[in-house]
């Protein structure tokens, strides 16, 4: 009778057979590392099915090659697939929701309280935190990154500094309201963006 498929079973089966030429432990260990991620993610994710959890993993034979190339036994070329195959042992310490917050929320706030200059500097300080857990998370590629942070940071700060050094901007309570509006309508939509690219 014919068993039915599982595969992620067939995923570390290709793994192991690829890695053959490991120690057994290092095998072995590998294979343990890649079983816990697998269920981490899948446990984190259950909205995602075992093809797309396997295929954010990568090729077991560029995973097998990565391990036999720190391990000193396959061949120098291996260690160009290092990042990608290194990437499941990497765990996230922050939660991706907090950059997005803190991002967001703290210029909400300096929208709503406008006339204390302790509460600005710590908008700002947040807000730089934010950008910084943003930048070292594993949840976003470097370019998603980089874009999050130019249009969640710079772009504000950027356009913040012509408002208030030049004559550009129009003077009065309503202007300054309706820059803030936009510029809130700006950070919910680049958090909201980074929030649904996200990935594993």
């Amino acid at each position: 009778m014919k068993t039915p498929a599982d595969p992620v079973r067939d995923y570390l089966s290709a793994v192991e057979r690829e890695a053959s030429a490991l120690p057994a432990d290092r095998r072995q260990e590998l294979l343990a590392d890649l079983a816990e991620h697998i269920e981490v993610t899948r446990a984190e994710h259950p909205e995602a099915g075992p093809g797309e959890v396997l295929a954010r993993l990568g090729d077991p034979r560029t995973i097998a090659g990565t391990a036999l190339a720190e391990a000193g036994v396959g061949t120098a070329g291996a260690a160009w697939d290092r990042p990608r195959a290194a990437a499941p042992a990497r765990r996230a310490k922050v939660h991706p929701s907090v950059p997005l917050l803190l991002i967001t929320l703290p210029f909400l706030l300096a929208t709503v309280v406008p006339d204390a200059p302790a509460l600005q500097l710590c908008v700002g300080t947040l807000r730089i935190i934010g950008a910084v857990f943003l930048c070292t998370s594993v949840f976003w590629t470097p370019v998603q990154k980089t874009v999050g942070v130019l249009l969640a940071i710079v772009l504000p700060a950027t356009a913040n500094i012509v408002w208030e050094v030049t004559t550009v901007a129009p003077a009065g309570d309503e202007p300054a309201l309706v820059a803030n509006l936009a510029t809130l309508a700006l950070l919910a939509a680049t958090s909201t963006w980074l929030w649904r690219s996200r990935r594993a």
